[in-house]
């Protein structure tokens, strides 16, 4: 498929992992590219593959997406550049360790990258797509999200923010003809193991899903219209369920009286 009606799309870290096969689907499916990481090489070598094999347009960006000169151009671009209709905010990091086994620049290192990143390109992108009444925001979350007793906190804690994120854009932007999409991989075959000090093939090989798998199915979930897609989930039923009583607990949450629980009761 080379249809250039589809457009650029921006993908972040997109060296390697799932962010380079972001890359190789949708320039298969007729996108040109702006791929955005700190390994300019790993992405030029990326780039020639994909010219080679789809005749796509690819532009190399080298920034390093915790610096804020280089997140306030890679926001100006989306903000500017009328032929970007797709982002994907994959860029991301784990700690080698958790919460308390890191120091400061650790810590403010994760949230730069986890948090603060793909807030400014989304909110860049998404102002921009809404003016124009269409586009794509496709944000890399992770189903610890929803799991945050199971690992590091810190991690987890900037996937549920990122999901969060991803649904309140969604409300906002979806009338107006802008889809925004929330992933949830589960454990993925990537370097981001092993750039955390951590062994993915320490877990169970059934828990382990490839990572061209991992996009294929997110891709397809997007083509769905899905808002959430959580690839290696089989029962839609257990998120949906979730997801009503999160939504039923809603009216509920803020009043003027204290839940009754909560008031001291005096003896008699």
């Amino acid at each position: 498929m080379t249809d250039s009606t589809l457009g650029t799309a921006l993908i972040t870290g997109a060296s390697t992992g799932i962010g380079a096969v972001y890359a190789d689907r949708l320039a298969k499916r007729g996108h040109d590219l702006i791929l955005v990481a700190r390994d300019a090489a790993r992405m030029q070598a990326l780039a020639d593959r994909l010219t080679a094999e789809t005749g796509r347009t690819i532009e190399v960006v080298r920034a390093d997406l915790t610096d804020g000169d280089d997140l306030d151009r890679v926001a100006k671009r989306l903000a500017s550049d009328a032929a970007i209709t797709l982002l994907v905010n994959n860029a991301g990091m784990s700690l080698n360790g958790g919460l308390l086994d890191n120091e400061a620049p650790a810590l403010e290192r994760l949230i730069a990258l986890n948090v603060t990143a793909p807030t400014v390109l989304a909110s860049a992108a998404g102002k921009a797509f809404q003016a124009r009444g269409k586009g794509g925001i496709i944000n890399l979350a992770s189903v610890l999200a929803l799991a945050p007793e199971a690992f590091d906190g810190t991690y987890s804690g900037s996937k549920a923010f990122v999901l969060n994120v991803s649904l309140s854009l969604a409300s906002q932007l979806e009338p107006k003809g802008v889809r925004v999409q929330a992933v949830l991989p589960g454990a993925t075959r990537t370097e981001i193991w092993e750039r955390s000090g951590k062994d993915v093939d320490s877990f169970p090989a059934e828990m382990v899903m490839d990572v061209y798998d991992l996009v294929d199915a997110s891709l397809l979930g997007f083509d769905k219209g899905e808002t959430v897609t959580i690839p290696p989930l089989a029962d839609e039923g257990l998120y949906e369920s979730y997801n009503n009583a999160r939504l039923a607990m809603g009216p509920h949450l803020s009043k003027r009286d204290v839940a009754p629980r909560y008031r001291e009761t005096v003896a008699a």
